[in-house]
Parts: structure tokens; C-alpha cells; sequence
């Protein structure tokens, strides 16, 4: 495993010093993985740029430095699995940047720019991955169909639900079944001797009313056929007395 004592140590400074740069302000869309203790091989989370075919993909690649980096370019490679004209099946990365166009002054931010620009706008004539530049030339739509479908299944960003929205939904849960438990519910009566009237007239009741009616119904409900038997009593002892009246006036006229 290489270390940073195969490069030399102007070189490891200035390493550092980008490295720390493209941590604190990172270009857009990619996110490096620093490894203090190796300098010569330099990780890169890119995320498929919107429009293109590798859109909410997230590609890993990795940067090679030699011992004699700046002088000579870093080799690029893609770890995760893509479909690219200019990316071979090894993962491997042809673009003009890392080969003829080099220049020692060029930084990492501009190579993993140049990079993740090569995801916006391949280059099929210098095709690493000949059946993707020659299925761009001739048929964008089945490159971009073969390129989303590696991007579904090899890169696709996970999609976590952050712990907010679970709070939240949490929340409503609760207030859902508090609401189904509050006192202001609206309940409907089910149709009674007391309660029929106001149902036909349209009106509803809630738990406190309904609770509140139970005693007051049933002690109606008593009290109306401890009436009925009273009444039924003083009914009959009537019959009773009118007979017995009936009868002596008969005994009078017989006399």
C-alpha cells in the first residue's frame, strides 16, 4: 500500500492544503474522502448530474497519483459500475485531462470537475466502452435507457427518511388518535325513546352530552313505570268501589 512518503513533501503540502479546500467547500455535486495517511489515492463520491441519464446516481471513483505527481496526471477510475463511452468496463477513465491536456498547475478540483462534466457531455469518438459510443452516435435513446438502467441498479442513492419527517408523521399520528379520544367528537345517539326526537330534528349529541344522559334516561325510564303500576292500582281500586256502590244500591231497592 502506498503511503505519503512515496510523494515528495512540496507535494504532500499542497495535497493538503487542496484536500482541506475541497472538504470545506467541496464543488458541486461531489464529495471527497480524504485518507490522511495515503495522499496518492484520492476518493471522489459524484452525483449524476439532473438531465442526464446517471441523475440521482451516485458514482464513486478514485484518483491515482504517481510519485512524480504534478508532473505526470493521476489515473481516474470509477469504482461503481456505469455505463459511459468514456469510462471502460474497468472502470477506467479516458478523458484529455488526465492524457494530453495536462499541466502541473491543474488542481484536483478541475480534475474532478472535468469529470463529473464528462457525465453531461460524453465524447464517443475516443470511446473506451465502444458499444455505448456507438449506441450514442446512433441511438441516444437505447444509450440512455442502458444508462439509467446501471444507474438503477449499481448507483442509485439510497432514500432515507430523515428523522424530522418520522417526528412529524409521528405527531400527526398521535394527534389523530387523541382527536378520535377528545371529548368534542361528535358521536351519534343511536335512536331512543329519549333521544329519537332530537336525531329526527337532525341534531347530534357529543361523548360528554351522551355520557351525561345515561343516568337521567334510565331514572325516566323507572320512574315512568313505577307511575304506570301506581296509576294501574288507583284504576283498579276505582272499579272496586264503584261495584260495591253498585251493589247496595241495588240492596236499597230490593228494601
Amino acid at each position: 500500500m502506498a503511503t505519503n512518503e512515496n510523494l515528495p513533501p512540496n507535494v504532500i503540502k499542497q495535497l493538503a492544503k487542496e484536500l482541506k479546500n475541497l472538504d470545506e467547500t467541496p464543488p458541486e455535486g461531489i464529495k471527497v474522502v480524504v485518507n490522511d495517511d495515503d495522499f496518492s489515492i484520492i476518493y471522489a463520491d459524484i452525483e449524476g448530474p439532473a438531465g442526464t441519464p446517471y441523475e440521482n446516481g451516485v458514482f464513486r471513483m478514485k484518483l491515482l497519483l504517481s510519485h512524480d505527481f504534478p508532473q505526470s496526471p493521476p489515473k481516474g477510475f470509477f469504482l461503481t459500475k456505469i455505463f459511459h463511452p468514456n469510462i471502460a468496463t474497468n472502470g477506467e477513465i479516458c478523458v484529455n485531462t488526465l492524457k494530453k491536456d495536462w499541466n502541473p498547475s491543474l488542481g484536483l478540483r478541475h480534475v474532478l470537475i472535468v469529470v463529473r462534466c464528462l457525465l453531461i457531455e460524453p465524447f464517443p469518438e475516443s470511446a473506451l466502452n465502444e458499444q455505448a459510443g456507438k449506441m450514442l452516435l446512433e441511438n441516444y435513446e437505447e444509450y440512455a435507457r442502458h444508462a439509467r438502467l446501471y444507474t438503477g441498479i449499481h448507483a442509485l442513492k439510497p432514500k432515507i427518511k430523515s428523522k424530522s419527517g418520522a417526528i412529524s408523521e409521528s405527531t400527526i399520528a398521535l394527534n389523530v388518535d387523541q382527536s378520535n379520544m377528545a371529548p368534542s367528537s361528535k358521536v351519534p345517539l343511536a335512536p331512543t325513546s329519549l333521544t329519537a326526537p332530537a336525531a329526527s330534528r337532525g341534531s347530534v349529541l357529543n361523548c360528554q352530552d351522551q355520557n351525561a344522559l345515561v343516568v337521567p334516561a334510565v331514572e325516566t325510564a323507572v320512574g315512568a313505570s313505577t307511575l304506570q303500576r301506581k296509576e294501574g292500582v288507583a284504576a283498579a281500586k276505582i272499579q272496586v268501589d264503584k261495584k260495591k256502590m253498585d251493589a247496595r244500591k241495588k240492596s236499597l231497592k230490593r228494601l
